[in-house]
This record gives C-alpha cells, sequence and structure tokens, in this order.
C-alpha cells in the first residue's frame, strides 16, 4: 500500500514539475505522511527528484547562456559551491530544530510560487540588475536550494530576467542550473543515514515517467488552473504545519 502510495505522489510530483513546477508541494508532506521527519522527508524528496531536473536542463541545454557582462560559467559555478553550501548546512541543522523551521519555508516557498505564477508578468517592469548582483542572488538562491529547494524556479526567473537574460533562455538556464545546485547537495546526501533509499528510488522512477506525461499533456492542461491548485495546496499545507506542528 505505502508503495503505490509513493508511486502515485511521484508520478504526480512529476507531471507537476513538467507543466508548472512545486513538484515539493507533493512529495514533501508524502512522505511525512509516510513516517518520516521532515529533514529525512526533505533529504530523500532532493534525491528522488533530482534525476528528473538532469532531463529537464539537459533538453534545454542549447539555448541556456550567461546574461550581459555575466558568463555562464559564472552562474554554474557560484551553484555548485551554493547548493554545496546549502546542503552542508542542511545536514548539520538538527533533525528537531529542521522540523520548527518547515512550516516558514513552506511558507516562504508557497509564497515564492504565488508571486511567480500569478504575478509574473509584473518582472518585465523590474529594473535590470549589474553582474555582482545578479551573481550575488544566484549565489543566495543556491544556498536556498541545496537546504530546501522550494520556489527556486521562479527565484531564479526573477534573478536571471532582471540580469537581462530573455524569457526563453532564462527558463533554460534555470533548469540547468537547478540541476547543477542539487548535484552538489546530491552528492553530500547519497552518504546521510536520513536518506531513504527504497522510497527515494520509487519516487525518482515515477516522477521521470510523470515528467514524460506532463511534456505529452504540456499544450493540454491549463497551466494556470494548475498553479493556483498548486499556490492552495502549499496554503493549505502551511496553515496546516502551522496549526499542528509535526
Amino acid at each position: 500500500m505505502e508503495t503505490g502510495f509513493i508511486l502515485l505522489v511521484g508520478l504526480w510530483a512529476g507531471l507537476q514539475n513538467a507543466l508548472a513546477g512545486g513538484g515539493t508541494f507533493v512529495t514533501l508532506p508524502a512522505l511525512i505522511l509516510s513516517g518520516m521527519t521532515p529533514l529525512a522527508a526533505n533529504i530523500t524528496s532532493t534525491v528522488a527528484l533530482f534525476p528528473g531536473q538532469v532531463a529537464s536542463g539537459l533538453a534545454g541545454y542549447r539555448l541556456a547562456s550567461g546574461a550581459d557582462r555575466l558568463s555562464f560559467r559564472t552562474l554554474l559555478i557560484v551553484s555548485v559551491i551554493g547548493g554545496a553550501l546549502g546542503g552542508l548546512l542542511l545536514l548539520e541543522t538538527p533533525s528537531a530544530i529542521f522540523t520548527h523551521l518547515v512550516p516558514w519555508l513552506v511558507l516562504f516557498a508557497t509564497a515564492v510560487f504565488a508571486w511567480g505564477s500569478l504575478l509574473k508578468n509584473s518582472n518585465r517592469a523590474m529594473k535590470h540588475v549589474g553582474p555582482f548582483t545578479a551573481t550575488v542572488a544566484q549565489f543566495l538562491i543556491s544556498v536556498y536550494g541545496g537546504y530546501f529547494g522550494g520556489g527556486i524556479g521562479f527565484l531564479m526567473m526573477a534573478a536571471l530576467t532582471m540580469a537581462g537574460l530573455p524569457i526563453r533562455n532564462a527558463s533554460a538556464t534555470k533548469n540547468v542550473l537547478a540541476g547543477v545546485m542539487n548535484a552538489s547537495a546530491v552528492a553530500l546526501f547519497l552518504s546521510s543515514p536520513q536518506l531513504h533509499w527504497h522510497e527515494a528510488l520509487i519516487l525518482g522512477f515515477s516522477a521521470i515517467i510523470g515528467g514524460l506525461l506532463g511534456s505529452w499533456a504540456l499544450h493540454r492542461v491549463n497551466e494556470r488552473a494548475l498553479r493556483i491548485v498548486i499556490v492552495c495546496i502549499g496554503s493549505a499545507l502551511t496553515i496546516g504545519l502551522f496549526l499542528r506542528p509535526i
């Protein structure tokens, strides 16, 4: 029964990531419900969803690029270092402390997702930033991504477009950088006793299938409606975590 549940969660998360992002909002509470601590659930979810991120990054790699006076190589290096630092911070965080942080992290991720999903057209009015500011922003996003990861897609889209990248290139670059920053974190998590291999393998396998289904359904599903559903899930999860601490 639990294996079937994890399979369905992986399919849903993969489909959701392919269509609108926010798969973490599904995998994190599902793994917690399966009996894991929030820390173990976060580590297991990150490892499980990583192959799908790599696939997305490779699919659009030819469109990935740097911005004005900011090379793609610099973005890659910053993302690797930031992701590793975030992963180390997570491994050094006691499980009890992370449990208390989870509601706030989910609240932040939900707010970022809602902003990026429902107010993303306002990004066009933002002024461009210089290469130093964009580099610092990407580093901080990478640290957050290695530590928790919810909402990093929209954070990177905002930072990259403000750095001067066109939307299409920013989206492809974001996918590559997400895979890179999580690669360094995942490398650290593989030896963690908090990683539940059985669930991670099942979740990862079904998430890849869900991602393929999502690619097929990309032009057949109302993306805005799906984003609204994801925001509702995140909001309900946030309220539930605050009212009833894990």
